[in-house]
């Protein structure tokens, strides 16, 4: 599925309606450059879940954890990891979240270890077109 934004607030609605209605073992991978809309995305996303804790990127200590009834919400992301990534993701325990059925999981800058991610991930690519403009695929 392919969706244009035209601002802020309709990313953060696209957001909010994928998170209406999950139960929990969902990931989601997000790529795009940077400022493409992916943490405003995710700010719909946890609105959706019912959070309402301020939602900011986790650009430098790469992951907060959010309660969501009996489920956890995961915000991961991968911007500021460099070199072996894949070996950093698993010392750091990352790709044990997505395992559990208990846990919604989401990870912005995914692409970068496109090989680890679950099989039954939806990826949700993200692009730029100018302005507060995005355009938004799911897949």
């Amino acid at each position: 599925m392919e969706f244009i934004t035209k601002s802020a607030f309709e990313t953060k609605s696209l957001g909010k309606e994928i998170a209406s209605n999950l139960g929990g073992g969902e990931v989601f991978a997000l790529s795009g450059e940077l400022g493409s809309g992916k943490t405003t995305f995710v700010q719909g996303f946890a609105e959706g879940l019912g959070i309402t804790a301020r939602i900011i990127s986790p650009t430098f200590i790469l992951m907060r954890k959010y309660k969501v009834g009996d489920k956890d919400f995961y915000h991961i992301d991968l911007y500021r990891l460099e070199g072996n990534i894949e070996n950093e993701v698993i010392n750091l325990g990352l790709s044990d979240l997505w395992e559990k059925p208990e846990n919604i999981v989401v990870i912005e800058w995914a692409e970068k270890i496109k090989n680890m991610i679950p099989k039954s991930a939806k990826w949700i690519k993200f692009e730029n077109l100018g302005g507060d403009k995005r355009k938004i695929i799911i897949q």
